[in-house]
């Protein structure tokens, strides 16, 4: 084995994930239908196998795992059922704990829609993207939809009042409380 070999990091992905890594085989069906193949640094299959390798760093810094739309093709895919998309959801929750966000704008957005959470209850999508804006500086993104998108009251002004936002904010230091990064 390598001496880069992390069993710990094998062991954290397998129980967070509750799947069984031994079980990919790299038939190669969760790459094939990932429909943004084209645009990972590396492909899904072979996360799997960094993981199964105990890479840590190379898989935690990969730009695959922010890329990942979570559609669940891979899983869909995977002829020994394995759960691939709760594979990379693991893994990009803990880069994120780590540190890594070699895609920027993405761990932007996450933190961003996490904040609005938090403090609303839900998504309050004016409020997101204002604070995805300031913290990206793309001013011009999308700005063309407005015109058409507020007035069919797309985009409320405001937040939306919810009940029971003490019981998400509990739910949030639950989550801290536990070991969990936000």
């Amino acid at each position: 084995m390598s001496a880069s070999f992390d069993a710990d990091f094998v062991a954290q992905v397998q129980a967070a994930s509750e799947q069984n890594l031994a079980l990919c085989y790299q038939c190669g069906n969760c790459t094939a239908g990932c429909p943004y193949t084209f645009a990972y640094d590396i492909p899904v299959n072979q996360i799997m196998r960094l993981v199964q390798a105990g890479q840590k760093h190379k898989t935690l810094t990969c730009k695959s795992l922010w890329l990942c739309a979570t559609c669940e093709s891979c899983t869909t895919r995977c002829p020994n059922d394995i759960d691939v998309a709760r594979i990379m959801d693991v893994l990009r929750h803990m880069a994120r704990c780590e540190g890594h966000a070699p895609e920027r704008a993405v761990k932007v957005f996450w933190d961003s829609f996490l904040e609005s959470v938090r403090k609303h209850g839900r998504v309050f999508e004016a409020g997101l993207l204002a604070k995805y804006v300031a913290r990206t500086g793309r001013v011009w993104t999308d700005f063309d939809l407005a015109p058409r998108i507020i007035p069919k009251g797309k985009l409320a002004l405001k937040p939306h009042p919810i009940q029971g936002l003490g019981e998400m904010e509990k739910i949030f230091k639950r989550f801290e409380e536990q070991g969990g990064c936000l």
